[in-house]
């Protein structure tokens, strides 16, 4: 599978990796990097799928919209979507980050690898697919919390009630809005906002 991996080192750095080579299957809960409270989108390191860090530093100046995957969900066909508005608009200086989740009726059962494979194989998903996470309750990821919380991105509070919930930040790290699973990432306002309309 070709996942875009965001070296924190260079932002220029983007490049395509495959995903077959997956190496490291360790339960996520022990590969989330410590952090300390964060108000920054900028400040956050995450694991990606293939086991590499991943700075949100090398985010700065994109837009980006942050979606909670799962692989058996009735909403699993927004990976067609996704990737659709990733190849029209990465280019203008989009990014899509995806966080698979088993928080809801377990549809994320899947190792690193397996959703690698997965997503390569039924939607051949190129836009950066990080590690697994929680992204609700008391082991919610800090991405989470962040994007959840008026307290913590300054903007508003919002609630994940289901798989395929995006968020939007923008260029500047700055909170955006929230959409539901029901909505497209194809719709009119997420189109704008990766086009910079």
């Amino acid at each position: 599978m070709k996942i875009k991996v965001i070296a924190f080192s260079a932002l220029a750095a983007i490049g395509l990796s495959a995903c077959s080579k997956v190496a490291n299957e360790t339960p996520t809960s022990n590969r989330i990097l410590a952090m300390n409270e964060t108000s920054s989108f900028y400040d956050f390191k995450v694991m990606d799928l293939m086991g590499n860090e991943f700075d949100f530093a090398a985010l700065k100046g994109k837009r980006v919209l942050i979606v909670n995957t799962a692989s058996k969900c009735g909403f699993t066909p927004q990976y067609k979507e996704l990737q659709e508005l990733y190849d029209t608009y990465n280019k203008a200086g989009f990014e899509i980050i995806g966080f698979p989740a088993n928080n809801f009726a377990s549809q994320e059962p899947g190792t690193s690898s397996e959703i690698a494979e997965f997503c390569e194989r039924n939607y051949g998903v190129t836009f950066s697919m990080m590690d697994k996470i929680s992204v609700k309750g008391k082991d919610m990821h800090p991405v989470y919390q962040w994007l959840t919380q008026k307290a913590l991105n300054g903007q508003s509070d919002a609630s994940v009630k289901w798989n395929f919930h995006k968020f939007l930040v923008d260029e500047n790290g700055t909170w955006v809005a929230s959409y539901g699973s029901t909505t497209s990432p194809t719709s009119d306002e997420i189109v704008k906002f990766a086009a910079r309309k």
